[in-house]
């Protein structure tokens, strides 16, 4: 789920990229593809986020949930262009600062940050952040951040499973020798790009609808032909 959503603009780039520019930048071994694909396949089948039980209640510090986060949510690549870490001391900092999560006890991270950690840093793949604080409930209690969590780990579990059955089907013409044309890998990018793009367009529109005024949302849809 992660991982895997693009805006609009970037799903328009692509299918620019792919239609008029593919024989020129877009040029993949198939042999290649379909190696990272079976490694794909294997990684999301046996991947599962860590039980509540088995995340380090003991007091962390900075250093040792970074390492921890890397171990546990190892498929989140680093930003585009870059060799920096997909979390930083800063990247933590700026989550307390915003209130999106608990403050550490005595610089020390215990189970319930790192909970907050892993919902944050897998939706913000995404999600703005300032989406992510409105669905993460904050200042919940122990019991109730281990409900969420839970709960979110399991549709993590299986949304990622189904994901990897759509990619599997789509990719059946690169995995397969003989079959596809010179395209499918291209066609695989467009692919996974609008249900990125859909998936991430539906999911700001019902965050848009929580505490909205029902009267409003309804006199608006009178002045536009958008769902």
């Amino acid at each position: 789920m992660s991982t895997f959503f693009l805006s609009s603009a970037s799903i328009c780039d692509i299918v620019y990229y792919v239609y008029e520019l593919g024989g020129i930048f877009m040029q993949y071994d198939k042999d290649l593809v379909a190696h990272k694909l079976r490694r794909w396949d294997k990684f999301i089948t046996d991947y599962h986020l860590p039980e509540w039980n088995a995340i380090p209640d003991l007091g962390l510090y900075m250093d040792q949930v970074i390492v921890l986060l890397e171990q546990y949510l190892s498929f989140i690549p680093a930003p585009a262009g870059t060799k920096e870490r997909f979390v930083t001391s800063s990247t933590i900092n700026n989550y307390v600062r915003l209130k999106i999560m608990p403050a550490p006890v005595k610089r020390k991270y215990h189970r319930v940050h790192i909970a907050y950690l892993i919902m944050i840093l897998t939706m913000k793949q995404s999600l703005s952040i300032s989406d992510v604080q409105k669905v993460i409930p904050p200042d919940s209690s122990e019991e109730e951040v281990r409900a969420v969590y839970e709960d979110y780990s399991e549709k993590f579990r299986r949304l990622a499973l189904f994901f990897n059955q759509q990619v599997q089907t789509g990719a059946e013409g690169i995995r397969t020798p003989g079959q596809g044309g010179d395209n499918a890998v291209e066609l695989l990018v467009i692919e996974s790009a609008l249900i990125a793009g859909f998936s991430k367009i539906l999911a700001e529109k019902l965050i848009r609808l929580c505490g909205a005024d029902t009267e409003d949302v309804l006199a608006a849809e009178n002045e536009t032909a958008q769902p």
